[in-house]
């Protein structure tokens, strides 16, 4: 179940390139997690919510061009490392496209924050819903043990993370 946080200035895009904008943000979400952004279940939960700053400040002065924040969420186990930089990368070049600007010029504007809720934090429907379930809905209920694999795999990588951490702060530098 995608959900974004988009935060465009008024008037920052025509309104035509910033319908695109939102439509590809919203398709770029989708494939992160793993599904085809033509699903029509995907893209039927898929919500994106448009926020519109009153003013943005850099350095406590208003910013001369626009700055975009962008906050795409999803369950927890939905990212990889590396769906996470395709992302962060994805949604800046689509930026880039919407607002006709390079993307060099435009990258230290465009923010990304990959988001993952917590299982069973993740309420629609009135019911709290876990990666397995969110996976039943739009992959298939034959697909649930796919939801169940990739919430541990995603576990896995935090445990390890965690216990890398632990163990490296744990040495001397004679261990080093």
């Amino acid at each position: 179940m995608p959900m974004i946080d988009a935060f465009i200035p008024e008037h920052a895009l025509t309104p035509e390139a910033e319908g695109r904008l939102l439509k590809e943000l919203t398709d770029i979400l989708i494939r992160a997690e793993g599904y085809d952004p033509a699903n029509p279940i995907a893209q039927r939960i898929s919500v994106l919510h448009l926020h519109r700053p009153a003013a943005v400040y850099v350095g406590g002065e208003p910013s001369k061009l626009p700055r975009y924040r962008i906050i795409p969420s999803a369950p927890e186990g939905q990212y990889t490392d590396q769906s996470r930089a395709d992302l962060v990368k994805e949604i800046t070049e689509a930026v880039a496209r919407a607002e006709n600007t390079p993307f060099d010029d435009i990258a230290p504007r465009v923010w990304v924050f990959p988001t993952e809720i917590p299982d069973g934090q993740w309420g629609a429907k009135g019911i709290v819903l876990r990666l397995p379930d969110i996976h039943a809905i739009i992959a298939g209920e034959e697909k649930r043990s796919e939801g169940v694999e990739r919430l541990a795999a995603r576990r896995k990588e935090k445990a390890l993370a965690t216990l890398e951490a632990g163990t490296s702060g744990a040495r001397t530098p004679s261990q080093a």
